[in-house]
């Protein structure tokens, strides 16, 4: 396998305008600030040198098929290669490629997730099959201390749960990759490794696509922590973001997982009768302990807006002491001044193990030892997510300079292209008066591997070049139609969506969020521009 890490050069079509990036890094957008300074070290997680005893084994699946544009969520049918003897597993790595061996640019075709699953071992904080490793468009790299290791039979029934999104109308194939730092039963490295095991922890555990929505100009000040901002989260149901410790152990390593726009995620523990230290207790919750801050590093120019991110991971020598009963939880934490962020996530996966390692002394206890230090980075920057955008493109038109023509019933999406108001083409824009609403529906949106389209607002002119940085749900007023299919999640459910019928008049751009190069706009009000 290659190890560079170029955008696919192949070149699908849209429309006569316009093409899929190449590798040439666009012009960023306007620089915001970010959590340049997140880690505590240069050092990366993914640096850690090969542990003693240890093989790099190298997997794939595939080639997995996918379709022009699609976005769907799917489980490998069958089994996934794995390791052929009983051993340990210390490291996980994974990655995606194409079939000349390159890395496609993350907007052109990424990992949205995948999950691995041992179905042989249940999950410690769900009812689903043992969620051993996850990751995401920031690719994190899983690495656990020395003297720990995840116990692994030759036996193990291995599943991959994955969603890989194509952001362009051309089909691909791909491979899911990942390396094995793996640790051999019968090796002298092997004797004496303390058992390890995954704790999951997510702001929406158990849920089949455990996502929420972040609202431009939600929380407090430009922040928003889901669950703590959000009204009713669960509904009646008991919360999901948090887990009752099952039996005494100690926290090993942890890790955020965020969508674009995140800031971090943290982990707190709640201990009955109990009192946190000043300065790291939970507000408004004296007997909960803050136990680490996953931050979202992000080397794009432009700020918290894209997958050029990395998640600090907790220092090699942390280790947190727990007691069955004890509660768990995790929030989520975005930047809400500058977009608006759907279908985000907020996960931490730690691992515990039910004592210290023999050569290690007793683990700190964080209610009485301050425990939540600076992070690691996971990894440094990855050449994937060169591409930001941002830069003029004049295969846009100006939306707003446009005129006018009477709104369709309805506007049809068909062939990724907006049937009225399409910047691309530069035709009239769909227009309606106000207090009325223009439907929208997507014809792209056959059951199985469909192309999932949505309306979702960006600020106006919103022509400016795709890249992973660009275009954002900025607008000053927010709309969003979901993803426009009929298949189960990621779906909205319904393949039509209306827009509000209180806008103001005026023109108002959008983009799809499934396809970005997909750019439109509908206008309220009569007459030309």
């Amino acid at each position: 396998m290659a190890c560079s890490s170029t955008n696919d050069a192949a070149a699908p079509v849209v429309s006569p305008a316009i093409t899929a990036p190449g590798s040439t890094t666009s012009d960023p957008v306007a620089s915001t600030p970010s959590n340049t300074d997140a880690a505590a070290t240069t050092s990366t997680v993914a640096d850690r040198p090969l542990q003693a005893g240890a093989q790099r084994l190298h997997f794939e699946i595939g080639p997995i098929d996918i379709k022009p544009g699609q976005n769907n969520i799917d489980f490998t049918k069958g089994a996934i290669p794995k390791p052929a003897v009983d051993g340990w597993i210390v490291r996980i790595a994974p990655d995606l490629r194409l079939a000349d061996g390159s890395i496609p640019g993350v907007d052109v075709i990424h990992l949205h997730h995948g999950v691995w699953l041992n179905s042989s071992a249940k999950d410690s904080t769900s009812r689903l099959p043992e969620r051993f490793f996850a990751a995401g468009e920031e690719k994190t790299t899983m690495v656990l201390p020395v003297g720990y290791g995840y116990h692994y039979t030759a036996s193990d029934n291995w599943t991959l749960n994955y969603m890989i999104h194509n952001l362009w109308p051309d089909e691909k194939q791909v491979w899911v990759t990942y390396d094995l730092d793996f640790i051999p039963a019968d090796s002298a490295a092997a004797v004496g490794i303390t058992p390890a095991r995954p704790i999951w922890t997510d702001v929406q555990n158990g849920s089949l696509y455990p996502v929420f929505d972040v609202i431009k100009g939600s929380g407090r000040d430009g922040i928003y922590t889901y669950p703590d901002d959000a009204m009713s989260p669960y509904g009646d149901a008991a919360a999901k973001n948090v887990w009752t410790v099952d039996r005494d152990g100690v926290l090993l390593v942890t890790a955020g997982h965020l969508h674009p726009g995140g800031l971090r995620t943290d982990m707190w523990l709640q201990r009955t009768g109990a009192t946190a230290l000043a300065g790291h207790a939970k507000a408004g919750a004296p007997d909960t302990a803050h136990l680490f801050e996953s931050l979202a590093n992000y080397y794009e120019p432009a700020g918290a807006v894209s997958w050029d991110v990395s998640m600090t991971a907790t220092p090699e020598a942390w280790r947190v002491a727990v007691h069955a009963g004890d509660v768990l939880s995790t929030t989520a934490t975005y930047d809400s001044a500058r977009a608006s962020w759907y279908e985000s996530m907020g996960i931490m996966i730690a691992w515990m193990a039910d004592a210290p390692a023999p050569s290690e002394g007793p683990a700190a206890d964080p209610f009485t030892t301050a425990v939540d230090v600076k992070g690691e980075l996971t990894h440094g920057h990855l050449a994937e997510n060169d591409n930001h955008g941002g830069a003029v493109d004049a295969r846009y038109f100006d939306a707003a300079k446009l005129p006018s023509q009477p709104a369709a019933a309805p506007v049809q999406i068909a062939d990724f292209i907006y049937a009225q108001g399409d910047m691309l083409r530069g035709d009239a824009i769909p227009t309606i008066a106000p207090g009325g609403s223009i439907t929208y529906e997507n014809l792209d949106a056959p059951l199985g591997n469909g192309e999932w389209h949505t309306i979702t607002s960006c600020k106006a002119p919103c022509n400016a070049a795709t890249g992973i940085a660009y275009p954002l749900a900025d607008a000053d007023i927010q709309f969003d139609s979901g993803q426009l299919g009929n298949a189960g999640v990621p779906t909205a459910g319904r393949v039509t969506w209306s827009t509000p019928t209180d806008l103001p008049a005026g023109t108002y751009t959008y983009f799809c969020r499934i396809h970005p190069v997909m750019r439109g706009a509908f206008r309220i009000g009569t007459g030309a521009p």
